[in-house]
């Protein structure tokens, strides 16, 4: 049973990495909207901070158990079902796949979460810059190879 001293809500540790989540989720889901992707803020965020949650919990729980604590297990079944998650974003369109980059970036947003509920928030917001620069100014690079590689259709000569 959860005592006065015990709750959590009361806990800085715990709201500073909820608040990280938030940002975090937030920072990616906004960049998702902003590329008319189906991943948005609210899923991005709750990704993020469930996961956080989860490993959070585990602490909890072997708080009241007083033994070591073994995030491995837990990770491991986030990683589990975020799997799921992720394949409900891809999309298969005839012989084209869409929905990769929305998958992986929920598999991401997970990983962020983890780090930031173990611990260590101000990692989680670095690597949300790393996800979000593979977001956004890597596919404008993407584009402009593209356009460098592809050649104009009127460049060549014209066989009638």
């Amino acid at each position: 049973m959860e005592s006065l001293e015990n709750l959590v809500f009361l806990d800085f540790s715990f709201w500073v990495r909820i608040v990280a989540t938030i940002i975090c989720g937030s920072v990616i889901g906004w960049e998702r909207i902003h590329s008319h992707k189906p991943v948005g803020v609210r899923t991005s965020t709750l990704i993020c901070m469930g996961a956080a949650v989860f490993v959070m919990s585990q602490e909890l729980i072997l708080k009241q158990a007083a033994v070591q604590i073994d995030y491995t297990r837990i990770v491991a079944q986030i990683v589990t079902g975020v799997g799921f998650l992720g394949a409900g974003a891809i999309i298969h369109q005839g012989v084209s796949v869409k929905g990769l980059t929305s998958a992986a970036t929920i598999w991401a947003l997970a990983a962020i979460g983890v780090v930031i509920g173990i611990g260590y928030p101000l990692t989680g917001l670095v690597l949300t810059f790393c996800v979000w620069f593979v977001l956004e100014p890597w596919r404008w690079f993407e584009r402009w190879v593209g356009n460098i590689e592809k050649p104009d259709d009127n460049s060549g000569p014209v066989d009638h």
